[in-house]
């Protein structure tokens, strides 16, 4: 597992690389964001395929996810034993790269949204255009 600080710096680039796209999407470079569409579909089909097990569930189920993990951290910490915190913590760990996956998941749906949004508004205004 790659550690904790890494995998966050991984969801902060991603998460400028979606913003990167709705500041390119106002230009309307269609050909370039069918690309990047087609490249975000492919990528979150590849997560699904992944990690379908973990997100099958909806948000209420992650919600129950999290708040579970959170109830589990609480009984852990009044644990003693070097073992068992050593193994709680990575568990805790683990739980902390799940989290992070889930939201570059939801980052690669929030751009792929974007892009499909200003197609939209793109093709919708051709038309307007043309009657």
């Amino acid at each position: 597992m790659k550690p904790l600080s890494e995998q966050l710096g991984k969801l902060a680039d991603r998460a400028k690389k979606t913003e990167d796209t709705a500041s390119e999407a106002r230009e309307h470079n269609r050909e370039k964001l069918e690309m990047q569409r087609t490249d975000l579909k492919n990528a979150i089909a590849e997560r699904n395929a992944k990690a379908e097990e973990r997100w099958n569930d909806t948000r209420s189920s992650m919600d129950q996810w999290f708040a579970t993990k959170r109830a589990a951290v609480e009984e852990r910490r009044t644990e003693r034993d070097i073992k068992k915190a050593q193994h709680n913590a990575d568990v805790a760990e683990q739980d902390a790269a799940d989290a992070i996956d889930i939201a570059l998941y939801v980052l690669d749906q929030a751009e792929f949204a974007v892009i499909d949004a200003v197609i939209a508004r793109t093709d919708a205004d051709e038309l307007a255009s043309t009657s």
